[in-house]
């Protein structure tokens, strides 16, 4: 089974900060960071992010 990659825009966790450094956040995890918090969590853990949730259409 093949790992999808998630889109953190998508995601209903997914902010944009007022740091320039850090300018991607995420309330799920409440960390920011300078590219998106999914590439961070694969990166650190080694796995997909886990509480992707996609955001409500209107």
């Amino acid at each position: 089974m093949k790992e999808q990659a998630v889109n953190c825009i998508k995601c209903r966790h997914f902010c944009i900060t007022w740091d320039p450094a850090f300018p991607n956040g995420c309330r799920a995890y409440g960390f920011k960071s300078a590219s998106r918090p999914a590439m961070m969590v694969k990166k650190s853990s080694g796995i997909t992010c886990l509480k992707y949730e996609p955001k409500a259409s209107k």
